[in-house]
């Protein structure tokens, strides 16, 4: 979340933010709102309980000094007490009041986003996303003499995907990875592991539930027509979509030595995502599922450290991408596809050479396949995750994150960049000391 100084020094710099982001700006003045209510109720609040504590140290005292209405000891005595409950009486009110403002005014803040950055790109959606660089040279099929089969094609044709048996036992967008596909999925993440762990990342396998204030204190909302979560029923926990939540939550509440920072993680973990909604031509297969395997990066760091490490995670993206031999491209997001928590955000996009078989296009597309992001102190606020200065103050500090491998969508590339005009698939160099072979092939089973 924002400082909500912040927010009630400079609220036209908070809406255009919002407006950049193509958020409703109107929740701003709806916020500040509330936070006036709330604070003239939290004012009227302190007065009624400091009446009420003076009131009952006169009476408890026996020296009712403040009211002398009456004639009589007694019947100053019975005023009192009369005062005093009607202050009780105010005090509870008051109390009600401040809590249900005070609710108004936080579910008001939460639907604040994060503020771009001033350079980042303006645009309204991923078609105006800025490209930067591509990396890597596509292959020319037509040249080989075959038209590239897409990754379900392939994968089926070799028997090491399976979705058809993995809609029957847990619904459409479940999936068997089978035999070398299930080798690739285990060779990507430790191929992954391995380069982070040089860089100096701690390896973690986080949890795969949180409780909701993580994904709240994250910037996610587990709940309502827009949350792609799935929930456990009878608790706040759900399955996680990233292990960004977790790995924030993994120092919430907790005070970090500046000397400690930066904090790198490389989380492994399984993903979760409802997908609902129609994604078109490329919701099918591995590339849009419900459950998957990811290594995710998450720094935290000091607020002037925050866009070095940034370019450090999206060299590491780009490292892990060379090193697969698959042509991508840099994507800086503009601020209408931001999305809420971040400041900046540069995605990778690998080339697929299948997806010109589903399009039918002739051309092949660019598909996802990382993302990174600074959050800033958007989500260290929320969660309470502080670090103290070499010169003994206290501030907020920056949390990162990226993907270091999402599984599916790597196999996808790989399946559809390595195909060959036999329908075998050669495996990229960098992941056959993991898998055991070279090449795949379909088993004479």
């Amino acid at each position: 979340m924002l400082d909500i100084n912040f927010i009630r020094n400079n609220p036209d710099k908070v809406r255009e933010g919002a407006k950049k982001k193509g958020m409703d700006h109107h929740i701003v003045d709806e916020f500040l709102r509330f936070d006036e209510k709330w604070r003239e109720a939290v004012s009227a609040l302190d007065e009624a309980r400091a009446k009420q504590n003076k009131i009952t140290k006169e009476i408890a005292q026996g020296s009712p000094s403040t009211l002398r209405r009456g004639s009589g000891q007694a019947a100053l005595r019975e005023e009192c007490l009369e005062e005093a409950k009607q202050l009780k009486e105010r005090v509870a009110l008051l109390q009600k009041e401040e809590r249900e403002l005070q609710e108004k005014r936080e579910e008001a803040l939460l639907q604040i986003p994060n503020l771009p950055f001033d350079d980042v790109p303006v645009g309204r959606d991923e078609r105006e996303n800025k490209e930067l660089r591509v990396v890597g040279k596509k292959r020319d099929f037509a040249r080989e003499g075959f038209e590239p089969k897409d990754h379900l094609a392939l994968g089926e044709g070799l028997g090491i995907l399976d979705f058809e048996r993995g809609a029957k036992v847990a619904g459409s967008g479940f999936y068997y990875l089978k035999n070398e596909a299930a080798l690739l999925e285990l060779g990507l993440v430790r191929y992954a592991l391995d380069i982070l762990g040089k860089k100096g990342f701690e390896f973690c396998f986080t949890p795969d539930m949180a409780r909701e204030k993580f994904y709240l204190g994250t910037g996610y909302l587990p709940r309502g027509p827009e949350a792609q979560t799935y929930m456990i029923e009878g608790t706040d926990l759900g399955l996680i979509a990233t292990a960004e939540v977790t790995l924030a939550g993994l120092h919430a509440d907790e005070v970090l030595g500046e000397e400690e920072l930066p904090k790198m993680y490389a989380g492994y973990s399984h993903c979760f995502r409802q997908e609902a909604g129609a994604y078109g031509k490329y919701s099918k297969g591995l590339y849009r599922v419900h459950q998957f395997t990811k290594v995710e990066m998450f720094v935290y760091t000091t607020p002037e450290e925050s866009e070095t490490t940034h370019q450090k995670l999206l060299a590491l993206e780009e490292e892990i991408w060379r090193g697969l031999g698959i042509p991508y491209r840099v994507l800086e997001m503009c601020a209408g596809d931001l999305g809420s928590q971040a400041a900046r955000k540069y995605d990778l996009e690998a080339w697929m050479p299948g997806r010109a078989h589903s399009a039918g296009s002739g051309q092949g597309d660019w598909g996802e396949i990382t993302s990174t992001s600074n959050t800033t102190d958007f989500q260290s606020r929320r969660l309470g995750i502080k670090y103290r200065r070499k010169d003994g103050l206290l501030g907020f500090a920056h949390t990162l994150n990226g993907t270091a491998i999402a599984t599916p969508r790597a196999i996808v590339a790989i399946l559809e960049n390595y195909q060959k005009k036999d329908g075998s698939v050669e495996i990229p160099h960098v992941l056959r000391k993991y898998v055991g072979k070279k090449v795949i092939r379909r088993s004479r089973k």
